[in-house]
């Protein structure tokens, strides 16, 4: 499966969840910032869900095309934050969320890119389910 999500890629992450002290006791919260960024990735994946979950093992091929400004070049990588790990963190509890499979813990085989981009900006997913068993090499 794969699918084009055509947005500007957030760069807040689920990494940056807050810490706030209620009677003394911490209680974790969402920014604004970071509920707006779930519900834009949601909305995206929404449409491509399919049918049933995946309930295999998984390999996720995930490409982040982010908007480039006047010093970089269209497919230069973007050696910047937001991190590869945090980024994807956040976009396979969406994708979880929305039932493109049971557990984000299918995804067996990861590969992330960052780039710079001219239009179109977004994000490129690639789903591969994979057999029930590796073969040995």
């Amino acid at each position: 499966m794969k699918i084009f999500l055509l947005l500007d890629p957030p760069t807040i992450t689920a990494q940056q969840i807050k810490v706030a002290l209620v009677n003394n006791k911490p209680a974790f919260y969402k920014p604004d910032k970071l509920k707006q960024a779930r519900k834009e990735l949601i909305t995206h994946l929404r449409p491509f869900k399919p049918s049933e979950p995946l309930k295999s093992a998984v390999h996720l091929d995930v490409i982040w095309r982010f908007p480039k400004g006047k010093n970089h070049k269209h497919f230069e990588w973007r050696a910047t934050k937001p991190d590869t790990d945090n980024l994807q963190k956040m976009l396979k509890d969406c994708m979880t969320e929305v039932g493109f499979w049971i557990d984000d813990a299918q995804v067996v085989i990861e590969h992330v890119e960052k780039i710079w981009s001219d239009d179109p900006t977004g994000i490129s997913i690639e789903i591969n389910v994979l057999e029930k068993f590796k073969e040995e090499t």
